[in-house]
């Protein structure tokens, strides 16, 4: 559990003139949503998460349990956060772009709607969507009925 709370650089709750004053905590878990709904958005992303996850992820699409955080990894400190992404890539996009738009949407999130700084984002492109390999799966299928 994360205690990202709101307080002033001397470490203060920050006070509302017109209410009471307290701690906001955000679980790990949301912070891991939330990256991966804004991973998810940058252009030239297919899917996240490595081989088994996706394995694992088209299993929960299937009960309608999508898993928003898959291939998501964050580490919660008291003011900062630090994500992992795991990143399937479409082709063509040149694969430097996809990184800095996961980047940018992930740290965009992080900064306006957890409200904490970031202290790094790393992505990991892990594969590359081709595609044509769709084609050939269902190529594939109608070869064996």
């Amino acid at each position: 559990m994360s205690n990202a709370s709101h307080t002033t650089p001397d470490g203060k709750p920050r006070q509302s003139a017109e209410g009471p004053t307290g701690r906001t905590t955000i679980e790990d878990g949301v912070v891991a949503k939330v990256a991966g709904i804004a991973a998810r958005e940058a252009t030239g992303v297919y899917a996240l998460g490595g081989g088994a996850a996706r394995v694992m992820g088209a299993i929960r699409d299937a009960l309608n349990t999508t898993d928003l955080a898959q291939g998501i990894s964050v580490e919660v400190g008291e003011k900062q956060v630090a994500v992992d992404v795991n990143v399937v890539a479409e082709y063509p996009v040149a694969l430097q772009d996809v990184a800095d738009g996961v980047r940018e949407s992930v740290y965009r999130a992080m900064r306006d709607l957890i409200g904490m700084d970031v202290a790094e984002i790393n992505v990991t492109i892990n594969d590359v969507h081709i595609p044509s390999d769709d084609d050939e799966d269902g190529a594939q299928e109608a070869r064996v009925r």
